[in-house]
């Protein structure tokens, strides 16, 4: 039964405006198709990056209606999308250390956290680690990544322009102690599409990774490289997601998806 706000307010899925939820199952297929990010043109030192679908079709207005324009019901399950990218990205690691998943959000600039009210993709980060927990992975944010000043929003910016905008504006900062905790870290974003972000968030928290070991080596135990899952990616080219037959099935909380 729908609340009296929905009364006046129905709920429309963000991708393609249907009365219900505010994401259609129909929708939601699209994000329950990994795929490793694969940009245009490739930045050297953009990490391994899984994504939970394609930055096209429904799930571009259910992004920027999360993201733009407060549709805070989206976090959930735009959260559930990001855990499944997540599992994806540690099942094909070679070995990782011991202890929980850590999940790293790319910072947003200050100026567009004061325009949405929030770091959104810091509030996707913690729905995420809710989701893994709840399907038994322990998983917790880790948000030890600033962005300096001086950095706009890269939405509208070409690669070469969103390059030059983020080199070297991203700082780590150790947690209190002065070391990382254990476990495997997953840097995360909403969306990639150039690749510049991850890149250069990647850098960061490489250097945050080696600071304070002797001689700059990773610290012990640290042999997994610097990796990301994200929600969406920028296709090559658009196209819809496809499910392989018999592909096995990987759930948790509020989602099912299917994983080729």
């Amino acid at each position: 039964m729908g609340t009296p706000a929905d009364l006046l307010l129905p709920r429309t899925c963000a991708g393609c405006g249907v009365p219900g939820s505010g994401i259609c199952p129909r929708c939601r297929r699209w994000l329950a198709a990994p795929r490793l990010a694969t940009p245009r043109r490739h930045p050297p030192g953009l990490p391994p990056t899984v994504a939970a679908g394609p930055y096209a079709g429904p799930v571009r207005p259910v992004v920027l209606e999360f993201k733009e324009h407060g549709r805070a019901e989206l976090a959930r399950p735009l959260g559930a999308a990001l855990a499944l990218a997540v599992t994806v990205l540690l099942r094909s690691l070679p070995g990782a250390p011991p202890g929980p998943v850590l999940l790293v959000p790319v910072p947003s600039s200050a100026a567009a956290v004061q325009h949405r009210g929030r770091d959104h993709v810091r509030e996707l980060a913690g729905c995420a680690a809710a989701e893994l927990r709840a399907a038994g992975v322990p998983a917790w944010p880790l948000p030890v990544l600033r962005r300096g000043r001086g950095t706009r929003d890269s939405a509208g910016l070409d690669a070469g322009e969103r390059r030059r905008n983020l080199a070297g504006r991203f700082r780590g900062r150790l947690p209190r102690g002065g070391e990382l905790p254990a476990g495997t870290l997953v840097l995360v974003d909403d969306v990639v599409t150039s690749g510049a972000t991850l890149t250069e968030a990647a850098r960061a928290l490489g250097g945050l990774l080696a600071a304070g070991a002797p001689g700059g080596a990773p610290p012990p135990g640290r042999t997994v490289p610097v990796v990301a899952a994200v929600v969406a990616a920028t296709p090559r080219r658009p196209s819809r997601p496809t499910v392989a037959d018999r592909a096995p099935v990987f759930t948790v909380r509020n989602w099912s998806g299917t994983v080729p």
